[in-house]
């Protein structure tokens, strides 16, 4: 098949109303008509699935009819770049920022990149955390400290409580009108959530681009490194974000 034929096969199976392309057969050499429509709106409905798999908060936001159609404007924007699904819906925070439909829900982009993290968090490469015991013995030296980040670990800033709307749609009350940063992580088998306070998010960054410690808070001034810098740490532990640390003499 050539590249022109399968470009306007793949238009075709996306597009509703396109015809069926020139030259394409069913069985016997008939017209692929009804067949092919057939075979368009599985993979429609297959695409669909997948989106709403991969992004239940949106889904659960808007709700199922809406999402089933918005889905549907999307996919055939947006065909899948790979067999794999677990990785289609990328464009998702771009597609839902620009559509007028959902202008009036601003933080749908960002409670989007929040289901793609999970999901890239659930298929992230196992990493070994770093043990506690790690930290402690290196406590005088922490400042001077370089740590590795987990390749499940990702942080998502929003100006909207992102983390209070995700838990919403789990059953969670009504979040609070105010910027959340989320840190996500997988420290087992299921992808985590967690709320980071103010500077957390900024502190988290600066380490993930090789910053010290000491760098790392320099980087996060709303972060308190008398009072904030310890349960950051604990969360982190708990969560298994960190899977190495260096120090200047090693």
């Amino acid at each position: 098949m050539t590249q022109v034929l399968q470009s306007e096969l793949t238009q075709a199976l996306l597009g509703a109303d396109l015809p069926v392309p020139e030259g394409l057969r069913a069985g016997q050499g008939r017209k692929a008509g009804k067949r092919f429509d057939v075979y368009r709106n599985n993979v429609a409905v297959s695409l669909t699935e997948a989106l709403v798999t991969a992004f239940p908060t949106i889904h659960s936001l808007v709700g199922d009819a809406f999402f089933r159609a918005m889905a549907g404007v999307y996919l055939r924007a947006h065909p899948p770049s790979s067999p794999l699904m677990m990785f289609y819906g990328a464009e998702m925070p771009a597609f839902l920022a620009g559509f007028a439909p959902v202008a009036h829900l601003p933080y749908l982009p960002d409670a989007s990149r929040v289901d793609l993290a999970l999901r890239r968090a659930y298929h992230a490469a196992d990493a070994t955390p770093l043990a506690p015991e790690a930290l402690a013995e290196a406590a005088e030296d922490m400042l001077q400290a370089r740590l590795t980040l987990a390749p499940a670990a990702q942080i998502i800033r929003s100006d909207y409580p992102i983390h209070g709307i995700w838990a919403m749609t789990r059953g969670a009350g009504k979040p609070s009108a105010v910027a959340e940063d989320v840190l996500i992580t997988r420290p087992g088998f299921d992808p985590e959530v967690d709320l980071l306070p103010p500077g957390g998010a900024a502190f988290f960054e600066a380490l993930a681009s090789g910053a010290t410690v000491d760098n790392a808070l320099a980087a996060a001034p709303d972060l308190d490194p008398e009072t904030g810098l310890g349960p950051l740490l604990s969360l982190a532990l708990k969560r298994g974000v960190f899977t190495a640390l260096r120090l200047p003499r090693t």
